[in-house]
């Protein structure tokens, strides 16, 4: 197996396999409603569908950055609000848009060439935009970034 498809089992382990530190994103977002999606529980903390619609821009952004090989701009805003107004239509949406760019994501890496991994995008590093770190260190962070999210999205489904 060549490490782009070791990364790619990794993917598909923390998105909705059998990830080693719990449950996967997937699983954790299985049987939340509309309502949950859109309820704060407290001041100041994002909603699981503002978590989801997150998600689903940097799985985009980082998929065009692999497949481009160079840093590109965000295309979708990173912190969309997600409105209580709309959630019995965009709650099933949401969901559907971030595992099509999982989907996505998976096909990229799984394509990629091993000699492409060191290359790194962007000049310098700068947390914000993820940029400064190699495809290797951005995919991991993906990795990261769902069962971070997972994790959020675990403790506010116990309080919505």
């Amino acid at each position: 197996m060549s490490e782009p498809e070791r990364i790619a089992d990794q993917l598909r382990r923390a998105f909705d396999g059998d990830a080693w530190s719990g449950p996967s994103l997937h699983q954790t977002l299985a049987g939340i409603t509309a309502a949950q999606a859109a309820a704060y529980p407290w001041a100041g903390v994002h909603s699981i569908g503002e978590l989801v619609q997150h998600l689903t821009t940097w799985t985009v952004t980082v998929a065009q950055r692999v497949e481009a090989r160079k840093l590109t701009e965000m295309t979708r805003e990173d912190w969309p609000s997600f409105s209580v107004a709309v959630t019995e239509v965009a709650w099933p949406q949401a969901r559907q848009e971030l595992r099509e760019a999982h989907q996505h994501l998976l096909g990229i890496t799984e394509a990629l060439p091993s000699s492409e991994l060191d290359t790194v995008l962007g000049d310098a590093r700068e947390r914000a935009d993820g940029s400064g770190v190699s495809i290797y260190v951005l995919l991991h962070g993906t990795i990261q970034h769902y069962l971070y999210h997972a994790g959020q999205i675990a403790l506010l489904r116990k309080f919505v």
